[in-house]
């Protein structure tokens, strides 16, 4: 019997992607939105808002973010073809919860970041980068690190 041609990184990457979108869309960003709204709060997760490309609703899903008194860093984990990525460049100002506060800005992706280190900031310790890195890259198709700069003051 033949075997079947090795698919190429991109469709393997597309087909991860399509994997992982379910799994978010169906079980984890529910599980996170859920226990937000019962007032459960985790420092590995906050939401993110941005504005529907095609509905200009309201949109949110968690994300995990590093703050600084400029703005916020996040990583969407299949690059520019998530939803919130793709509501992004239709539209960049966006709104972040710090803590329980909700911050607008303006998110720009920063393709010359290197993910890998930035995913090591977003660990709650030292001792868990190493397991909160390996997550971001067991999950992620095509990583990009996104800026968003507040625009709101503080």
């Amino acid at each position: 019997m033949p075997r079947r041609p090795d698919p190429s990184a991109q469709q393997r990457a597309i087909r991860k992607f399509q994997r992982e979108r379910l799994i978010g869309r169906y079980i984890a960003n529910p599980i996170v939105s859920g226990l937000r709204r019962l007032g459960v709060r985790t420092s590995l997760a906050t939401t993110l808002e941005t504005r529907g490309r095609k509905s200009g609703a309201p949109r949110a899903v968690p994300v995990a973010a590093t703050f600084d008194a400029e703005g916020a860093w996040v990583v969407s984990q299949h690059g520019r073809r998530s939803g919130w990525a793709l509501n992004v460049t239709a539209d960049p100002e966006v709104r972040i919860l710090q803590g329980g506060t909700w911050r607008t800005g303006t998110a720009e992706f920063r393709p010359e970041d290197d993910t890998h280190a930035r995913t090591r900031s977003f660990a709650p310790s030292a001792a868990l980068a190493g397991i909160t890195t390996s997550a971001f890259q067991a999950l992620a198709s095509d990583p990009i690190s996104v800026r968003i700069t507040f625009v709101d003051v503080r």
